[in-house]
């Protein structure tokens, strides 16, 4: 089994609803995100995955996130724009548009400072 990660960036403001802090007030990060794939094959050029596939498709997850007011989203006017939640928009974005059946998503994390991250797996 092989597992690639490549890593990326965003920035972007929110407020966390109900949490009793100083994060209710609105305040910004540039997120760094991981993005974890895996399989069991490479490919005749000894690849698992162009890395620039995977960049490029991650990217397209984050343009709508880059530079928003993430409260203001759909996805997040229910759930807080947390970086469990962000770690999981960004896995089920790249899930839901993903074609590549020897290669599967397996994780994302969001780190929101050099500190603190959060990371999400699915089914």
């Amino acid at each position: 089994m092989y597992e690639l990660k490549i890593i990326s960036q965003f920035g972007a403001a929110h407020q966390l609803r109900d949490f009793g802090g100083k994060c209710e007030n609105l305040h910004g990060h540039n997120w760094r995100i991981e993005v974890y794939v895996t399989g069991d094959q490479l490919d005749e050029v000894g690849l698992l995955i162009d890395f620039g596939v995977l960049k490029k498709n991650t990217q397209k997850v984050l343009e709508a996130l880059d530079h928003q007011f993430l409260n203001e989203l759909e996805y997040f006017k229910d759930i807080n724009p947390s970086s469990e939640n962000i770690a999981r928009y960004i896995y089920e974005g790249l899930k839901r548009h993903w074609n590549n059946r020897g290669v599967q998503i397996s994780k994302v994390t969001a780190w929101e400072s050099d500190t603190a991250c959060a990371t999400y797996w699915g089914p």
